[in-house]
């Protein structure tokens, strides 16, 4: 059964690029798992059971010139990463860039990987048309999803 990431966790990165990770991500991720960058100025966190699954279908694109970039995007861009004895991990310091996180930090479960964010771009997601409840209703209505 694939293990499903949730919550909303807000920490501090220190000034070495390290992160906690929330003990029940971490029941989830593992010892050792996947940082790569995501698809809106964050990093997706990956077991490497959901990693590998992902990697399969990247590496079953065609091999045209766009889908050879979005390969690089995320394969490139991928780091193992191990937790520490406090639960800790290192984010590259690239991928911290690329994100535009510096402090303060919000992870967020995503269903089958987690979401790294700079807090100040995800107070700014939030806000957006896409995030309200109108929407959020619409698009689950659009779906058929019964809740």
């Amino acid at each position: 059964m694939a293990k499903i990431m949730m919550g909303t966790y807000y920490h501090n990165i220190d000034s070495k690029g390290r992160l906690i990770v929330p003990s029940k991500l971490r029941d989830n991720l593992g010892s050792e798992f996947v940082v790569t960058k995501g698809q809106d100025t964050n990093l997706y966190i990956f077991s490497y059971e959901e990693w590998s699954g992902f990697a399969e279908k990247l590496n079953s694109l065609p091999n045209s010139k766009e889908y050879r970039a979005v390969k690089r995007y995320f394969m490139g861009n991928a780091s193992s990463v191990e937790i520490d004895s406090q639960g800790r991990i290192v984010i590259p310091a690239k991928l911290r860039e690329d994100a535009k996180i510096e402090k303060e930090v919000v992870i967020v479960g995503a269903g089958n990987k987690a979401e790294i964010w700079s807090a100040k771009l995800w107070d700014e997601a939030e806000q957006e048309p896409e995030y309200t409840q109108e929407a959020v209703n619409e698009r689950i209505d659009k779906l058929g999803i019964s809740l």
